[in-house]
């Protein structure tokens, strides 16, 4: 296990409208208002787009994804973890329940996923801890890291 410590920052409440994509606008909001870290919840509608539903192997490294479309609107609980990537923007890690008609899915939300009609999210700013995502060549992922930004002022 890897942990570090933060302190509770701003709480933003955000509504996402149709068509506004996810991972992305989380991300964008994050980047303009200086969040580096953070704990994002979600509900809502999405529209479209696939999401991850584990990996093809389980032996297999890196993982091959498997994908499932999202087609038609669907109902959305979801919680994620931002972070800093290599490239110094913030990256969210997001899970996600997908339900419509009595049948529920759920899986990683990918690039692309689209709003239907309304999202409700509250971002909540983690001060103080450090944290970044790192990719990893075993698994392909670019994991939590806590103490990431702390090695690499020093390798500097």
């Amino acid at each position: 296990m890897k942990a570090c410590e933060g302190q509770l920052g701003r709480v933003f409440v955000i509504r996402l409208e149709d068509g506004d994509t996810l991972p992305e606008c989380i991300e964008h909001f994050a980047a303009e208002k200086g969040v580096s870290t953070g704990h994002v919840i979600l509900v809502g509608g999405i529209g479209g787009g696939e999401i991850v539903v584990g990996p093809r192997r389980s032996e297999e490294r890196p993982p091959e994804p498997m994908l499932l479309p999202v087609n038609g609107a669907h109902e959305i609980m979801g919680v994620g973890v931002l972070a800093l990537g290599e490239d110094g923007k913030p990256r969210l890690h997001m899970h996600a329940a997908l339900g419509r008609s009595g049948q529920t899915m759920s899986g990683d939300i990918r690039s692309g996923i689209t709003v239907w009609f309304v999202g409700e999210v509250i971002l909540y700013e983690i001060l103080g801890a450090d944290v970044a995502r790192i990719c990893n060549d075993e698994s392909g992922f670019a994991l939590l890291e806590p103490g990431a930004r702390a090695r690499q002022q020093s390798q500097d």
